[in-house]
């Protein structure tokens, strides 16, 4: 299951990274290269903090070839990067409850907490979109005061890692934690929701 959501996790992230690099006027190296970060990112990051090394993504073809595929997919798919802005924010929402939750049940297989799980589900959500936003030359998502993007990568990794951890099957959980982080954020984006930023002054 872990795999699965790892590997559908990859490709929509992936996809994302590659509408971004597509945007930012990105050759087919660029773009097939940005996808594959955003794609890989958030799980090696994981992977390597619970002790799974090498990381799966290093070992299994598959890890590599999905994102990879995706990046070329998109490269040839839209030549046209200005008419997708929604879409581009509809495949990170996606991805971003993918890995949220997956990396939050990774991280309840190899035995930590509910805590733990849930701050590694977050890791594993947001790594892939900050490494891509780094390398596009903007500032991550997660660390802009007007996106509430964290938040609902956090609240569906607890849900996953509560739910487990009450003894839930993950079938269960993983649905609800999936749709509590996609739906939270693409309501976000719709109603343009904010988390609070402090009230500076004028510079002295």
């Amino acid at each position: 299951m872990v795999l699965t959501l790892d590997l559908v996790g990859i490709f929509v992230f992936a996809i994302s990274g590659g509408l971004v690099a597509v945007r930012n006027h990105l050759d087919i190296v660029g773009v097939v290269v940005l996808a594959m970060a955003t794609g890989l990112g958030g799980g090696l990051i994981r992977d390597v903090l619970i002790g799974d090394v090498p990381p799966p993504a290093l070992v299994d073809w598959r890890y590599l070839a999905v994102p990879a595929f995706a990046g070329l997919l998109t490269f040839w798919w839209h030549p046209e990067v200005g008419r997708f802005e929604r879409l581009v924010n509809v495949f990170d929402a996606g991805g971003l409850g993918l890995f949220c939750v997956s990396g939050a049940l990774k991280a309840e297989e190899f035995g930590l907490g509910p805590v733990a799980s849930a701050a590694l589900g977050l890791v594993t959500g947001i790594g892939g979109g900050v490494i891509r936003d780094v390398l596009a030359g903007r500032v991550p998502v997660v660390l802009r005061n007007t996106e509430l993007y964290a938040i609902p990568a956090l609240s569906g990794a607890a849900v996953a890692a509560v739910g487990v951890e009450a003894g839930l099957d993950p079938l269960v959980v993983m649905g609800p934690a999936i749709a509590l982080t996609t739906g939270w954020r693409l309501l976000a984006l719709r109603r343009n929701w904010t988390v609070p930023a402090p009230r500076l002054g004028p510079p002295r």
